[in-house]
């Protein structure tokens, strides 16, 4: 499928992607919202809750090459219908956990099941619509995640007096089965060209991506711009809302849905924009110099109480929808045919900074309180200190470090 597509690919092929990514999204920040019950109920540190969390970042981070090479060897629909299942098993797991290591497991289980859903879409994007589509394409596939975390903020909190969130995790089990029986059914059944590849070759590819000048560029600001953005709206914002700002969990649960609501307004920015954007020579580095550069700038803000605290958020979800340009701008520098292993390379830095992030920022807090700091106290350096290391990785982007116009030969 290529070229002009029927309008009934819409249905068949945008659609299942978008609900997996929508899941993926959601289950990627429902823990902010729920970690006050989880943190009573199981007696967690802030180390604890951090690594509890962090540990779908690191199992999704891990899964990112074998995923990319998968999707380039068996296509989207046998890839993506497979994990999707996985999510659903994880879901029950997470549902009947009842202690750290059962939690964690089933986290860990939630974050391989759904470590295809947005690679799976950009590769059959790549192979079912015509290349002038896929800035947009990629918007919109991004508007359904923010729309995920924007469930995951006020919504499930409106849920937990009802069914607490061992139901929530019932219903999100039950959405995952829905959405691997729609990809089984309704997406193409058609193979990469890149399938006849050995393993090796595939394995050789993917060393020589990470080490390629072109890939590192945009490693360490995948790493803690896009990371940690993951890390902070699926954990430590709902922490921060409450301890620095003094917030109930209902009022810090609408700030984090004013974040969501920006995310997906940027996110359909760029999706309804990008082909004319793409026109007129704006490129996905030039976006994402210019919406890092905002996001520092309102973190700055953020950190110092400079500005009406909803607007903020707000703002800063806006210009976070820049970090799904990362995909496009490190693969323009490769070859065509190892998009997805590119592409999961770069998915796998950002996780791996949530990771580092999210785990990291919970170290940091129990270690300054340790030291006499309070929460407010500890939270405010340790925000400092990401947005500190975000500004050394701004500096790759600048003008002066221009990317080669031609591809990278693999």
């Amino acid at each position: 499928m290529s070229g002009t597509l029927a309008p009934s690919a819409w249905g068949r092929i945008f659609l299942p992607f978008a609900l997996g990514y929508y899941l993926s999204y959601l289950l990627r920040t429902v823990n902010a919202v729920i970690s006050p019950e989880l943190t009573r109920e199981l007696s967690l540190s802030a180390a604890d809750l951090g690594l509890l969390t962090s540990t779908y970042f690191l199992a999704f981070g891990l899964a990112q090459i074998p995923v990319g090479i998968a999707l380039d060897r068996f296509g989207p629909r046998r890839v993506e219908g497979a994990l999707m299942l996985l999510t659903a098993l994880g879901g029950v797991a997470f549902a009947l956990g009842d202690s750290m290591a059962t939690l964690g497991s089933a986290r860990a289980l939630i974050g391989v099941g759904v470590s295809a859903c947005l690679m799976a879409a950009l590769k059959g994007f790549a192979m079912w619509y015509p290349a002038e589509r896929q800035s947009s394409m990629t918007g919109f596939i991004m508007a359904a995640g923010a729309l995920g975390a924007l469930t995951a903020s006020a919504p499930v909190e409106a849920l937990l007096p009802i069914m607490g969130w061992r139901g929530v995790f019932w219903i999100i089990a039950g959405l995952a089965l829905v959405i691997a029986v729609w990809v089984f059914l309704s997406l193409p059944d058609e193979a990469s060209h890149a399938g006849k590849e050995t393993l090796g070759a595939a394995l050789r590819s993917v060393g020589q991506i990470f080490v390629a000048p072109a890939f590192l560029r945009f490693a360490g600001s995948s790493m803690f711009f896009t990371g940690g953005f993951m890390a902070m709206q699926s954990l430590w914002a709902v922490p921060w809302l409450m301890n620095v700002n003094g917030l109930t969990l209902a009022q810090a649960a609408g700030q984090l849905m004013a974040l969501n609501i920006g995310m997906l307004a940027g996110q359909l920015s760029i999706g309804v924009l990008g082909v004319r954007l793409a026109s007129r020579g704006v490129r996905p580095l030039n976006l994402i110099q210019f919406g890092f550069a905002g996001m520092l700038l309102v973190q700055g803000a953020i950190l110092l109480d400079l500005g009406p605290l909803m607007v903020l958020w707000f703002l800063l979800g806006v210009l976070s929808s820049v970090n799904s340009q990362s995909y496009l701008a490190t693969a323009s520098n490769f070859p065509r045919e190892v998009f997805a292993r590119v592409a999961t390379a770069i998915n796998l830095m950002a996780f791996a900074g949530a990771f580092v992030v999210q785990w990291g920022l919970g170290l940091a807090l129990d270690a300054l309180q340790a030291g006499g700091r309070d929460m407010s106290a500890a939270l405010s350096l340790s925000f400092g200190g990401l947005i500190v290391v975000q500004l050394l990785f701004y500096l790759p982007l600048l003008p002066w470090r221009r990317s080669r116009g031609a591809s990278t030969s693999m």
